[in-house]
């Protein structure tokens, strides 16, 4: 990659970057006079080059060929009517202009690597077929090459190859800490130890959930608190006095700060755990300004739209979503419930049991419900007492086959998952009749500590299983980071579920990350792992409607590229072929832009080339 044009923005450097990697495609687009000429000449242009590639004319790699074919059907998508109707705007007419020469709007550099990818792409000048980890001149491939296609040599070579893949993803994952590893172990307990002296407590009240809920750093006190016992920058504080002063949701459990590095405040070895609970201002700033129409402006979900009666949201024909608090032990700065928060344990948002009667009464009369998540807020807010109450009543309805806890708790607030809780949840386990699971959100191998080991393991002594939802946000995904997560939540004894794109909500752009990383991450890194170690899912919310699988490229379409960089995509909705239910057009987060986010992480953007091959 050019080390310097790329940083470039405008339109002669971004016309220079597009065309000298295509001077066709440049003559084509400045001969034509009108934005229709341009299209009728592309088109032809991409029907030759399809030709050619069918033909094989082009002497290219089956990989290459294969990318080249689908590179080729990409740009057909973007020159097409309909895409530019359903995006509101033409990625044809930007790149006629651009080529005449004519005044366009700060076009970013994004834009010109977009088509600079997918032209090599269509040549098949990307490389794909090479591989990132690649192993180049090492002996294991030397002999790879050099021994048959067939019998013990070969299976000597290609285990050997193996090996050296298997190292090189060894390393990369290395980078990514474990809570398990042993010097974390040791630096989290003499963080604790700080904790304890700073509130004058001892080493059992640490063990103790009530102490832990009675300590939550939230409020001004809070931020004092936080202050004192770890550094932070400008904007960290800033961020969380601005949040207070307006009365958004804040808080961190004494227990998930000593997850904090208490040395330095730079976030190179905690920064997905800082981002978790410090909110970027871009934030605050939003949630401030809408904090008078938050239901309007912040339900990216369209919840409001999806709830037949209080506390109940429904999306799908045998599941529901029972809401049983509007609080949490500490608060996720990208929570997708942020619009109806409060605050971190606010205990009057904790209902008493006659307020989920209601409720209740309405999934009596819903015999398609056969699965029911109870959530929040974090479902574990409740006492022993209220969540015995919820789950005897749903016990008694024959229709709910599968009750599911949505709970952060082993990574908050591990001390809660006590053996009497994990006792009372076993209860409803009828083995032919009734499963109950929890399902948590851990969002880094950072996370998993011998504490949530605990808790994981009490819970699945009695006879329940634990399931994960990792955020796919910008602090978890680095090269390899997400698979040291699959390995130490294996390790805990968590089943991955989901990898969730983080909600596309205007206010959580600093942790937005593009489709095309996520596809990239399953393809390359995730798939290394053995089977049971990526059980998750790729998926993106569509708002009102539900979850849509990334990686089944039938449920997506490529339509547009806007001239900031950012792909537009059109999804289609899980009813699709089921239902009549319309697509929805979403505006991705610019791959040039993550990748210079990367970089100020410290991560080398050549090391993600490949991103860009993934539509």
């Amino acid at each position: 990659m050019d080390d310097r044009r790329w940083r470039e923005s405008g339109e002669e450097a971004v016309r220079s970057r597009l065309f000298e990697e295509d001077e066709t495609l440049g003559v084509l687009l400045a001969s034509a006079d009108t934005v229709e000429d341009a299209r009728d000449a592309l088109l032809s242009y991409l029907s030759d080059l399809e030709s050619v590639l069918h033909e094989g004319a082009l002497h290219i790699g089956r990989l290459a060929w294969a990318q080249g074919i689908e590179a080729a059907g990409v740009f057909r998508s973007l020159l097409s009517p309909r895409n530019e109707a359903t995006a509101g705007f033409s990625t044809l007419e930007v790149l006629w202009r651009l080529a005449r020469g004519e005044r366009e709007e700060e076009l970013s550099a994004g834009f010109a690597e977009e088509f600079v990818h997918l032209i090599r792409a269509m040549y098949g000048r990307s490389g794909v077929e090479h591989g990132w980890l690649s192993t180049g001149e090492d002996e294991a491939e030397e002999e790879f090459e050099r021994f048959p296609p067939s019998g013990r040599r070969a299976g000597l070579a290609r285990s050997a190859n193996l090996d050296t893949l298997a190292q090189a993803a060894g390393r990369s994952i290395a980078r990514h800490r474990s809570g398990l590893d042993e010097a974390m172990v040791r630096q989290r307990a003499e963080n604790a130890e700080k904790i304890l002296a700073h509130f004058g407590a001892r080493q059992q009240d640490w063990e103790d959930a009530a102490w832990q809920q009675q300590h939550v750093l939230k409020g001004v006190n809070g931020v004092q608190d936080l202050e004192r016992l770890v550094p932070l920058t400008g904007e960290d504080v800033a961020a969380v006095h601005w949040a207070l002063r307006y009365g958004l949701p804040w808080g961190i459990t004494p227990y998930y700060l000593s997850l904090f590095d208490f040395g330095s405040s730079r976030r190179v070895q905690d920064g997905q755990v800082r981002a978790q609970v410090i909110p970027p201002i871009h934030t605050v700033r939003s949630m401030i300004e809408h904090r008078h129409d938050r239901v309007r402006a912040l339900d990216f979900m369209r919840e409001r739209d999806t709830s037949p009666i209080d506390r109940v949201t429904r999306r799908y024909p045998a599941i529901a979503i029972l809401k049983v608090c509007d609080t949490c032990p500490q608060v996720c700065t990208y929570c997708q419930r942020n619009w109806e928060l409060s605050d971190a344990m606010d205990v009057a948002r904790i209902p008493d049991e006659a307020a989920f009667d209601p409720a209740l009464a309405w999934f009596e009369h819903h015999p398609a419900i056969v699965d029911v998540l109870l959530t929040g807020g974090d479902a574990l807010m409740l006492s022993d007492a209220c969540l015995a109450y919820i789950l005897e009543r749903l016990a008694a309805m024959d229709h709910v086959r599968h009750i599911r806890i949505g709970t952060r708790m082993p990574v908050t607030l591990p001390m809660r998952i006590t053996p009497e809780l994990a006792g009372l949840l076993g209860s409803f386990v009828e083995p032919g009749r009734r499963n109950l699971s929890v399902v948590t959100h851990v969002e880094s191998a950072y996370e998993v500590t011998p504490d949530l080991v605990t808790a994981v393991d009490r819970l699945r002594r009695a006879r329940i299983s634990v399931y994960n939802q990792q955020v796919y946000t910008l602090y978890v995904s680095r090269r390899f980071e997400a698979v040291a997560a699959r390995i130490a939540l294996k390790r805990a004894g968590i089943d991955p579920y989901y990898t969730f794109y983080t909600k596309g909500k205007d206010e959580h752009r600093d942790y937005l990350v593009p489709v095309a990383r996520i596809l990239q991450e399953r393809k390359e890194e995730a798939r290394l792992l053995p089977g049971l170690f990526r059980t998750d899912e790729p998926v993106f919310n569509v708002p009102g409607l539900g979850k849509c699988h990334l990686r089944a490229g039938q449920d997506r379409e490529l339509i547009a590229i806007r001239p900031d960089g950012r792909r537009v995509y059109l999804f289609h909705p899980w009813e699709k072929g089921i239902a009549a239910v319309e697509p929805w057009a979403y505006a991705d987060v610019s791959i040039h832009d993550y990748l210079r986010r990367l970089e100020a992480l410290g991560e080398d953007p050549d090391d993600y080339e490949s991103i860009w091959y993934y539509y």
